[in-house]
């Protein structure tokens, strides 16, 4: 099964595809914000492309454990793809993910310049890696 990650910015959409078995994610674009609908029509031209099963979309809390405004914005985001596909689409808890990916780019080496780049679509890879290595999880101790 091949899925999709969004992660939803105000200016950048950075988006992360699974390999076929649903095993390892990896950044696939990142796309210009340009409106709700526009975005969701892009990002559902690319999973249509890539033959994807299931659309994750992060989601960042406050706190308290409630949405924050950009995970508001995520919600309503996956509002509209929902309105125009029959793909599941599913929230996932992004928290921290733009961090993890500064932090990887900078393991990665480069760079400064190259280094200062956008990192949306490898947030939206470790989200797909988090929500995959979690369903991994369960579906092998399931059985036990």
């Amino acid at each position: 099964m091949r899925l999709m990650a969004v992660d939803h910015g105000e200016k950048r959409i950075g988006v992360a595809i699974s390999d076929s078995t649903g095993t390892i994610s990896y950044p696939l674009a990142e796309v210009g914000h340009t409106s709700r609908k526009g975005d969701a029509a892009r990002i559902l031209e690319l999973a249509d492309s890539h033959a994807v099963e299931r659309i994750i979309v992060g989601q960042s809390f406050d706190e308290e454990g409630n949405p924050n405004p950009a995970g508001r914005r995520a919600e309503r985001f996956a509002e509209e793809l929902r309105s125009h596909t029959k793909v599941p689409v599913e929230m996932w808890d992004e928290s921290l993910t733009t961090q993890d990916a500064r932090t990887v780019r900078l393991k990665l080496g480069g760079s400064r310049k190259k280094r200062a780049g956008h990192q949306d679509s490898l947030a939206a890879a470790l989200i797909l890696q988090s929500y995959l290595d979690s369903k991994s999880y369960h579906s092998t101790t399931a059985g036990e």
